[in-house]
């Protein structure tokens, strides 16, 4: 029985490989986030505009590069751990027939139907949801942008033009 249990974890497990893999992207893409804002921030208020161009591809070419090189390794360690991670979470809190049920409605037309329709809904709410507190969070980001530049001792003038902005939708995907 025990080895059947085990059974239902794995196959879960596996099936939720694809989740693991896009979690390990996020964390990766998360990691440079910063960087690639502050970078941003520097060639819209640092560099002449005759350089910029140029200046993005090579900022965005250094972006990718790392992307292409953590993400692998992110990604097959989280697939690696996630068995010594999940298993015990799913030991304790699931049967063996709720597994089994778990991984029918995994399996399902319409698991797959609405799996395939989430991404639409989150994007759909993301871009509502932005669109009606723009006019309400920008004001706030730009007054903490020169809040934190002069906290800093940094030149305020202008310091919010290329930073405090609500995102106009949802992060895209890799």
């Amino acid at each position: 029985m025990a080895q059947d249990k085990a059974t239902l974890i794995k196959q879960f497990i596996d099936i939720q490989r694809p989740g693991i893999e896009s979690l390990a992207r996020g964390l990766v893409e998360q990691s440079s986030a910063p960087i690639a804002q502050a970078g941003s921030q520097y060639l819209q208020t640092q560099v002449p505009e005759a350089k910029r161009e140029s200046a993005a591809k090579a900022a965005d070419a250094e972006l990718k590069k790392y992307f292409d090189d953590a993400y692998p390794i992110v990604r097959d360690k989280a697939v690696q751990l996630a068995p010594g991670a999940l298993t015990p979470l799913l030991e304790q809190n699931f049967s063996e027939d709720e597994l089994k049920q778990l991984l029918a409605w995994i399996n399902s037309p319409l698991s797959k139907k609405y799996q395939d329709l989430n991404p639409k809904m989150q994007t759909a709410l993301t871009e509502k949801l932005v669109a009606d507190t723009r006019g309400t969070i920008e004001p706030k980001m730009r007054a903490l942008d020169e809040n934190v530049a002069k906290a800093l001792g940094a030149p305020t003038e202008g310091a919010a033009q290329g930073s405090a902005k609500a995102p106009a939708k949802a992060p895209a995907k890799k």
